[in-house]
């Protein structure tokens, strides 16, 4: 046999690439692991309280809530502890907004890699969220402490939490697609997107219960209040972590939807754009 007849023969097909696009999600996986370890090793890498922060970041958030929302505001969490149903209320939010803020700036910051080589970009985006489970996780460990200080036990509820974790999870995740492919042409996203994560914060059920929209302003009011994706993910965490709290099914079930609508948008934008990035970028 020839040196020539043994040389590999490469066979460009129009529309392969995108017909195998799932399909090298999987193939590529170990890049998918590498740039998740990447970002998790790299996160608070040369800072004096290193991995604390985690632990740091949603406890201050859960001080500060508690003080506005209970000292100040008066409001009441009935038998939960007021420091246990805000803290059950910011990992979710944490995780949301740590993920989108990540994801929403992960192509920029990996141009050099996407101008070269060949992969799907999705990896991207979704290794970048990976980074938000890990600290949400770590957190989870400053809930078990104040359940044993308050002395305060979970409800059987608690089985459920792996799903409204996966829910959150997809609840950054469509947001932090659509803000990606936006940011590689526009710029301007990664200074709005700050304002926009911050003041979310307290249109979202975090620092109180649902019931007191409910209440205030009727089925209608929170329905309208539900179009925002975390109150049915906050409020699904705070009744499996305590037992207790308001999850109004039809505004829940109206969040899940905008959940899902998000991740569909996101999905198909990125999908549509993402040929476009290292000429772009």
């Amino acid at each position: 046999m020839s040196a020539k007849s043994e040389l590999p023969t490469t066979v460009l097909e129009p529309g392969r690439t995108a017909a195998r696009y799932w399909g090298d999600l999987w193939r590529y996986r170990e890049l998918f692991l590498f740039l998740a370890w990447r970002d998790i090793t790299v996160r608070y890498k040369q800072t004096v309280v290193g991995i604390l922060w985690a632990l740091l970041r949603p406890l201050i958030t859960m001080l500060v809530l508690v003080f506005v929302f209970r000292n100040l505001a008066g409001l009441s969490s009935g038998d939960v502890p007021y420091a246990i149903m805000v803290f059950a209320g910011t990992l979710p939010w944490q995780l949301f907004a740590s993920a989108l803020s990540d994801s929403s700036n992960s192509v920029v910051s990996n141009a050099a890699l996407i101008s070269k080589v060949y992969f799907p970009r999705l990896i991207v985006p979704g290794s970048a969220v990976v980074v938000g489970l890990v600290d949400f996780t770590i957190s989870l460990t400053v809930l078990a402490g104040l359940m044993v200080w308050f002395q305060f036990l979970p409800s059987w509820n608690i089985v459920f939490l792996p799903g409204f974790m996966a829910v959150a999870f997809l609840a950054a995740l469509g947001p932090g697609l659509l803000v990606t492919a936006l940011n590689v042409r526009y710029r301007d996203f990664r200074f709005v997107l700050p304002f926009v994560v911050q003041f979310g914060l307290f249109l979202s059920p975090v620092g109180f219960d649902s019931a007191l929209v409910l209440e205030k302003y009727g089925e209608t009011g929170f329905l309208l209040y539900s179009l925002n994706p975390m109150v049915g993910v906050i409020d699904g965490f705070r009744w499996a972590i305590c037992g207790t709290g308001t999850v109004y099914l039809p505004g829940f079930f109206l969040s899940m939807g905008v959940v899902l609508v998000f991740l569909w948008a996101g999905l198909a934008y990125f999908r549509a754009t993402e040929r476009t990035f290292a000429d772009v970028i």
